[in-house]
C-alpha cells in the first residue's frame, strides 16, 4: 500500500519523515527479525500503522502510557509519532524485540518513548493508559495489566471482531472497574480506514 506524504503530514506533522522511516523499518528489519510476517509488507500502513491510530482519540493530553508486549512497536511507536505529547513506555520481555525497539526509537530520534525490557507482572510504575495489541486473551490481559493502571486510568486493548464476546465472557467484576465497554474507534483524518474495536476498561478513581 503506497501512502502519499499529503495523507501523512496532517497526521504526523513534523514527524512525517520519521513515520515514513518507521514504515520502512517495519518492512525490512522487522521482517528480517521475524517481528512482522513477510506477507504483511504490503499492509504495513493500513493493517498496522493506521490500525493503531484510533487509540489516540481515546487518550488525554500529555498522558503517561505503557504499551505492554510492544513487539515491533505497535501501537506504541505509532502513538508516539502521532502524539509527541504522550510519554510512552514500550514494555517488552523478549530481548531481541526489546533491542529492536531501542534501535528503532534511537534511529527515529523519538525522545518521548523509552524501552523497558521486562514482564508486566514485574513492572512497578503506574500509568494513565495501558495499551495492548495481540498480547493475550482479556482475562489474562487484565490479570497482568490491572496493577499498572493508575486510579482513573484505562486499559485500551485493540481487539478484533470477537471483542464484544470476549468482554462479555471475561470476569470483569473481579476488578471492580468504573466502566467497561467496546468502542468502535475511528481516526478522523482517515475516513476511509475501517474503525477498530477497542476494549476500554476504566479503573475507579
Amino acid at each position: 500500500m503506497d501512502v502519499s506524504r499529503e495523507t501523512l503530514t496532517p497526521i504526523f506533522g513534523d514527524l512525517t519523515d520519521q513515520a515514513i522511516e518507521y514504515s520502512q523499518i517495519l518492512a525490512s528489519t522487522a521482517v528480517e527479525r521475524g517481528l512482522i510476517g513477510p506477507r504483511e509488507v504490503d499492509r504495513i500502513w493500513d493493517r498496522h500503522i493506521f490500525n493503531s491510530l484510533p487509540l489516540i482519540t481515546l487518550m488525554p493530553n500529555s498522558a503517561t502510557v505503557i504499551d505492554i508486549g510492544s513487539g515491533a512497536g505497535l501501537p506504541g511507536i505509532v502513538l508516539g509519532l502521532a502524539r509527541p505529547d504522550l510519554q510512552i513506555t514500550l514494555l517488552e520481555p523478549l530481548e531481541r524485540r526489546a533491542n529492536f525497539l531501542l534501535e528503532a526509537i534511537t534511529q527515529l530520534g523519538l525522545i518521548n518513548l523509552q524501552v523497558v525490557r521486562g514482564r508486566a507482572e514485574e513492572h512497578k510504575p503506574r500509568y494513565q493508559i495501558v495499551t495492548a495489541r495481540a498480547v493475550a486473551p482479556l482475562p489474562k490481559l487484565l490479570q497482568i495489566s490491572w496493577r499498572l493502571i493508575a486510579p482513573g486510568g484505562k486499559l485500551l486493548a485493540l481487539k478484533g471482531e470477537s471483542a464484544e464476546s470476549e468482554l462479555a465472557a471475561a470476569p470483569i467484576s473481579r476488578f471492580n472497574p468504573s466502566k467497561a465497554e467496546v468502542i468502535l474507534a475511528s481516526y478522523p483524518l482517515l475516513p476511509e480506514q475501517p474503525p477498530v474495536r477497542v476494549i476500554s476498561i476504566e479503573k475507579a478513581g
